[in-house]
């Protein structure tokens, strides 16, 4: 009895200065996270929250805001059909990530291969990265345009077609214009990142692989798509906020025309909010719009195994 007692006491003692210096290190880890936490509590959290409120309200800078519930999005559901049509178009636009990253990943594995001049190829497919969104609006918008466009010029002379074609006028040929140029921009980017994954590989798989008869296509779905998971990851994330946020492209290059053929859900707010002082209805389309990042993000999540981004203990 006496000796369980000294044990508990020493225990005591010795648990003391450990929970005095756990106790230390969170009141730093929570000193040096204060600011940082509060910013984003200010600049994100905040926001967020009161454009919830404003998306319920009948609100407009000129009049006093009124409560008025859910009118805002059942206006939106049911009759507002350009809303559909920038819904339909950022989720084509969503989707074109996809194939945006298959393309970077073929690319990657050519130069990932002991070709000549692989520097060179990753350089020049990489260079389209940095350039500045409006920058590379304008080189398209040239490259597209009806009398001086490269394309049409270089249709016109191989004989494929006789009058030129308004691509960026069209209804038909506006929207896949404008979503590959936003998959010439983004793929080096993709393509940087699965290298990376490539070549963050052991090349004992393949080799043990190899002399296990596995051919070239199973080794490509055994082992390099699923080591490439946390890149592939990566690539999409980037893929759906680059999709989401593609509003100076869109603007610069078609400004949503013609009609409303190339309008994105971030160019419909922007309309709502600056050109027609819908405050209220711009925010309703930004709730949607990030109630439909947060479900296609935790899709995402769960297709790469529902673990991303967690942080492994040793």
């Amino acid at each position: 009895m006496i000796a369980d007692t000294t044990k508990a006491v020493r225990a005591g003692q010795s648990g003391g200065p450990a929970l005095r210096r756990r106790t230390r290190q969170a009141a730093l880890i929570a000193c040096l996270l204060a600011p940082s936490l509060l910013i984003f509590l200010c600049y994100r959290i905040l926001p967020l929250l009161w454009n919830l409120v404003i998306s319920l309200q009948e609100w407009s800078p000129y009049r006093p805001p009124q409560w008025i519930g859910f009118d805002n999005y059942q206006e939106l559901l049911f009759d507002d059909p350009i809303f559909w049509q920038a819904f339909v178009n950022t989720l084509w636009f969503m989707a074109s990530s996809l194939v945006a990253i298959a393309i970077a990943l073929g690319l990657a594995l050519l130069v990932d291969t002991d070709i000549r001049g692989r520097e060179i190829y990753r350089t020049i497919i990489f260079l389209s990265y940095p350039l500045m969104t409006v920058a590379v609006a304008i080189i398209w918008r040239w490259m597209y345009d009806e009398r001086v466009g490269l394309f049409n010029y270089v249709l016109r002379g191989l004989g494929i077609i006789d009058q030129p074609i308004p691509f960026l006028q069209s209804f038909a040929w506006s929207l896949p214009c404008a979503i590959l140029a936003n998959i010439w921009q983004i793929l080096g980017f993709y393509m940087i990142i699965t290298l990376t994954g490539l070549q963050s590989i052991p090349q004992n798989l393949y080799e043990a692989a190899a002399i296990d008869g596995a051919a070239a296509r199973h080794r490509f779905w055994r082992i390099t798509l699923p080591m490439l998971r946390p890149s592939l990851f990566l690539c999409i994330a980037v893929g759906l906020l680059n999709s989401i946020s593609s509003f100076d492209l869109v603007y610069v290059l078609t400004n949503g025309g013609p009609g409303h053929a190339t309008e994105l859900l971030i160019t419909y707010i922007y309309k709502l909010g600056f050109v027609e002082t819908k405050f209220d209805m711009a925010a309703s389309v930004t709730v949607v719009l990030f109630v439909l990042l947060i479900a296609i993000a935790w899709f995402a999540n769960r297709l790469s195994g529902g673990n991303a981004g967690a942080v492994v203990a040793d």
